[in-house]
């Protein structure tokens, strides 16, 4: 599965994460499986870590659409870690179509580093967080998971 999440109650924090290819129906999936989730609350802050994906199959009419709808919050902060050109560029389109919906709480930012501060987290992710969720997604994208 190209991208997967995990809830930290606790901080009131979605961590996402995406792998290999990404496409307007990852995106959809993920939307949906993260909203019937039954830990997620649309006031839950989200880090979206998109470090790992290594094709962006996503015209702007696709990131257009996937804007018009949301299931967090206009008061979330949402910091997407995209370290490569094209796929910011598409990130920050996605957060100045959400914006225009009143959704300003939606940064892209190239470090994992500045994503964490500005979420006021203190803690990386890395591995314990995104360990099993980059197994899960292998193993989905392998046909090996059960």
């Amino acid at each position: 599965m190209p991208a997967d999440f995990f809830i930290d109650i606790r901080l009131g924090v979605v961590f996402s994460k995406a792998t290999g290819v990404f496409d307007s129906a990852d995106a959809m999936d993920h939307m949906g499986r993260l909203q019937n989730h039954p830990d997620f609350r649309p006031d839950f802050n989200q880090l979206f870590d998109f470090r790992d994906v290594n094709t962006v199959m996503l015209s702007a009419g696709e990131v257009r659409q996937l804007a018009k709808q949301s299931i967090f919050s206009v008061s979330s902060h949402r910091a997407f870690v995209v370290p490569g050109d094209l796929e910011f560029g598409l990130a920050r389109m996605f957060g100045t179509y959400r914006d225009l919906e009143g959704e300003s709480g939606i940064v892209s930012f190239r470090l994992m580093g500045k994503a964490l501060a500005w979420l006021s987290l203190s803690v990386e992710p890395e591995p314990s967080m995104f360990a099993k969720l980059y197994t899960t997604a292998t193993e989905a994208a392998q046909g090996t998971s059960s």
